[in-house]
C-alpha cells in the first residue's frame, strides 16, 4: 500500500524505526522542500533497542529519536544525507532510520519485499520477535510463504530451503474440533493476541449478530473456557490442498 506523508519544517515522520517486518522501502520526495535522513545498518538494531530500554521507551511501538553522540560513542556508523525534491531513497532490509523535514515537503513511500534469502530471513526474525513481544506483524509471513510456494518459481537455493523447511512444513490442524470448510484466501490475526492465524480459524460472534464475527487463535479460543462452546471452527484449506502445494514447491 502506498503511503503519502506531508511534513513541515523540522517535523519528523515517523521517529526512528525499521520497516514492517524488516521489509525494504522506497521513498520519493516530491518537494518542494528537502528531507534529512539518518540511517543505521540492521546489525546495530539491538544496540539501539538497548538505548530505548534504558530510557523506558519501547523500541517496537514507542516514539524515539537517537542521540547521535550516543551512537558515535558506541561505534555505530550513521549514514546522514539530504533528500531533495525528485530524489528516490531505497531503504534496505532491516535498516534503522529516522527522517526530519528541513522544509515543507511531500513524500510518497511503499514497502517492498525482494525475493532474496536475506530479506526473507530478516522478515522471519522480526515476525518471531514481534510474537515474543506481543506486537502484531503487519506482514503475515505464514500466508505470504504459502502464497510464494503456490505461485512463484524460486531459483535461490537458500531462499527455497528457508521457505520449504521453516514456514511451509506445518499443516495447522485441530483434529478434535468440528469444522466447516470455507474459502477464505486472505490473512487473519487473532482478535486477542494479534498472532497470525492460518488455515484453522476459531470464530465467535460476540454480540450474537449474524454479521459480527471475531477470529481467534486456538490458544485464545481455549482460554475462553467452556470447552470451545459457542466457537465455530473454519478451515481455509484442505490438508490435501496444502500437501499438493508443498510437494509441488521445488527448485
Amino acid at each position: 500500500t502506498v503511503m503519502v506523508t506531508v511534513m513541515v519544517t523540522v517535523t519528523a515522520s515517523p521517529a526512528g524505526h525499521q520497516e514492517n517486518n524488516n521489509f525494504c522501502s522506497v521513498n520519493i520526495n516530491i518537494g518542494p522542500g528537502d528531507c534529512e535522513w539518518f540511517a543505521v545498518h540492521e546489525h546495530y538494531w539491538e544496540t539501539i533497542s538497548a538505548f530505548c530500554d534504558r530510557h523506558g521507551v519501547d523500541y517496537l511501538t514507542g516514539s524515539w529519536w537517537p542521540i547521535l553522540e550516543d551512537l558515535y560513542r558506541s561505534n555505530i556508523p550513521v549514514y546522514r544525507f539530504v533528500q531533495r525534491p525528485g530524489d528516490l531513497v531505497w531503504i534496505n532490509a532491516g535498516t534503522v532510520h529516522w527522517v526530519q523535514a528541513t522544509g515543507w515537503c511531500n513524500n510518497i513511500a511503499w514497502n517492498v519485499g525482494p525475493l532474496t534469502a536475506y530479506q526473507y530471513q530478516l522478515a522471519l526474525e522480526r515476525y518471531e520477535w514481534n510474537e515474543v513481544k506481543n506486537v502484531k506483524s503487519i506482514v503475515p509471513m505464514i500466508h505470504v510463504s504459502w502464497n510464494v510456494a503456490r505461485t512463484v518459481k524460486i531459483s535461490d537455493p537458500d531462499l527455497y530451503k528457508m521457505i520449504k523447511w521453516q514456514r511451509c512444513p506445518g499443516f495447522p490442524r485441530c483434529p478434535s474440533c468440528p469444522r466447516a470448510g470455507v474459502a477464505l484466501g486472505w490473512p487473519w490475526h487473532c482478535n486477542e493476541c494479534d498472532v497470525e492465524v492460518f488455515n484453522i480459524l476459531f470464530v465467535t460472534s460476540e454480540t450474537g449478530g449474524r454479521n459480527t464475527y471475531l477470529v481467534h487463535c486456538e490458544g485464545c479460543a481455549r482460554r475462553r473456557g467452556g470447552g470451545l462452546a459457542g466457537v465455530i471452527v473454519l478451515e481455509q484449506y484442505k490438508t490435501e490442498e496444502l500437501m499438493q502445494i508443498y510437494d509441488g514447491f521445488t527448485l
